[in-house]
């Protein structure tokens, strides 16, 4: 008998050990190497996919798309129009809290969308159409328009950059091209600033305060319940250490792997692949039409003689399992997709691609094309480009750099040789180029349009023709009138498209299809 105290104060001792030792027994902590290191944190100013997976950590939507692409009510709880179809009446829902615990209101939500619709592609044709953007009271708001359109749920509820996020009102007003600095949402995780460190890693924990809705989540809608208490996003420089990692149990997940690196994943019973719409995606180059000579239509239009998809595709990805060549702006298999103006394109048609700068007058000017280093699934473009346009007649300076510092040069308008750039080259998921008013790099709209600055009327005219049409036929020829004017202006050439699936250990679970990688539902045991 004289025994138990000793065994009752051992087991109190055990215990203690495991309430003192600060998430090594109580906290369950995701590690994940994602595509690209987060730099830049606001994901209005940028479409950079990292930067709008950090937007799905720590801010909300008020729609939201599920596994079946349907538009549901994510912080609304509910949406009226009327019977002309020119006001919708938009309610909260109870419980919406910012980080710093005070309400969510609908002053808030109607300045994150006029943030929003001054940078968006969506965005900007939807607010052409609005009169107004009304709060009515602190939980509900009107929007207004001149003329009935089909943009104000599909925009509302847009999966992909830029993500018509909610923010408090005093960050929403911020200038749409000044980045903000006060990243308070209203999320299901909270961004740990004080811990950031770029290069490193990246942290987020649990709101405790967040009120998921109560549908089983799907896609981006449904009940974002969070399962565990901390995410933290490891910088790592390179694949293989980072695939050693996950085999080895140091990390969770790994978003995309190098396709080099898959049969290593794929022998390890640990681990197991999955792909989501967020792994498919479509390459392109990116011509800037400020800076000659791709002010010049029949320059550009030489990168589509002097381009084909097979060598990108081969060259970045390599295994045919995971590739398509798809000579089509719109994703291949999607309702809109065409071959419309392709005849002829992406051939390697060196002749053809010649006599088009002859007839430009190209003087040899050397093309400031930007190389991204650091992303495994873009860094073998800006070579190929390379070689390609050098082989049609064009001269190039290939300049390379981390995909971050790409993405702020790209927002640079100063010329090529006073550190602006002529083109570069990255990728989109299926969800952002699903139609010609959706697909930012279609925005014709000159110095409102995305780096690059495109400016073409006829494009525009037809996105907005686009945007007024409800018949599903009328709008494929649309659709098809936007390529083939496309093709002959050439806002940015599609490439071809891949496949990259997520590598996760087996014990991690719960990972939602979804064109963006989000961490709700992502149970760790």
């Amino acid at each position: 008998m004289r025994r138990l105290p000793s065994l009752f104060m051992a087991l109190v001792a055990l215990v203690a050990l495991g309430l003192s030792a600060t998430g090594a027994f109580a906290q369950k902590t995701l590690r994940v190497y994602m595509h690209s290191d987060l730099k830049i944190l606001d994901p209005i100013w940028t479409t950079a996919y990292i930067v709008r997976n950090h937007g799905y950590m720590i801010y909300d939507t008020l729609l939201a798309q599920d596994e079946k692409g349907e538009i549901k009510p994510q912080m609304a709880e509910k949406w009226d129009v009327s019977a002309d179809g020119l006001t919708y009446t938009f309610t909260l829902r109870d419980g919406l809290l910012w980080h710093d615990g005070k309400p969510v209101t609908a002053e808030d939500c109607v300045a994150s969308i006029k943030r929003w619709g001054a940078k968006d592609g969506i965005g900007q044709k939807l607010m052409g159409f609005v009169e107004s953007m009304t709060p009515v009271d602190a939980k509900s708001f009107t929007i207004k328009l001149k003329e009935k359109t089909g943009l104000v749920l599909l925009g509302l509820g847009k999966p992909s950059s830029n993500v018509p996020f909610m923010m408090p009102k005093r960050v929403a007003d911020t200038d749409p091209n000044t980045q903000i600095s006060d990243f308070t949402g209203s999320g299901p995780f909270v961004f740990k600033q004080d811990e950031w460190k770029p290069g490193d890693k990246t942290v987020y924990v649990k709101f405790d305060k967040y009120k998921p809705r109560s549908e089983p989540a799907s896609g981006l809608a449904g009940g974002k319940v969070v399962k565990v208490d901390r995410v933290e996003w490891r910088a790592i420089a390179d694949a293989q250490q980072a695939v050693n990692a996950l085999l080895a149990g140091e990390l969770d997940m790994i978003e995309q792997p190098s396709h080099d690196l898959l049969p290593l994943l794929k022998a390890d019973p640990g681990v197991y692949l999955v792909t989501t719409p967020a792994g498919v995606g479509q390459y392109t180059l990116r011509p800037n039409w400020l800076a000659p000579p791709f002010d010049n239509p029949k320059v550009r239009q030489a990168l589509w003689y002097a381009f084909n998809q097979e060598d990108f595709l081969m060259a970045t990805i390599g295994d045919a399992e995971y590739i398509k060549a798809c000579k089509s702006y719109y994703p291949c298999g999607s309702p809109l997709s065409t071959t419309a103006g392709m005849d002829g394109l992406l051939t390697s048609n060196m002749k053809k691609a010649q006599e088009l700068l002859k007839e430009a007058n190209y003087d040899g000017t050397p093309i400031v094309l930007m190389h991204s280093t650091d992303l495994k699934i873009l860094t073998n473009l800006a070579p190929v480009a390379k070689s390609l346009m050098e082989k049609a007649g064009f001269k190039v300076d290939m300049q390379s750099m981390d995909w971050q510092t790409l993405v702020a040069r790209r927002a640079k308008k100063d010329p090529p040789a006073s550190g602006g750039w002529h083109a570069f080259l990255t990728s989109w998921v299926a969800a952002d180029v699903q139609n010609p008013v959706g697909s930012s790099y279609m925005i014709a709209s000159c110095d409102k349009a995305l780096f690059g600055w495109p400016c073409d009327a006829e494009i525009e005219k037809l996105r907005d023709q686009f945007a007024r049409e409800s018949d599903p036929a009328k709008q494929k020829e649309i659709a098809a009138a936007v390529q083939v004017r496309d093709t002959q202006v050439t806002t940015h050439v599609p490439l071809g498209e891949y496949v990259a699936p997520a590598a996760l250990r087996k014990e991690v679970t719960g990972l939602l299809s979804s064109p963006a990688t989000v961490f709700w539902n992502v149970e760790k045991k």
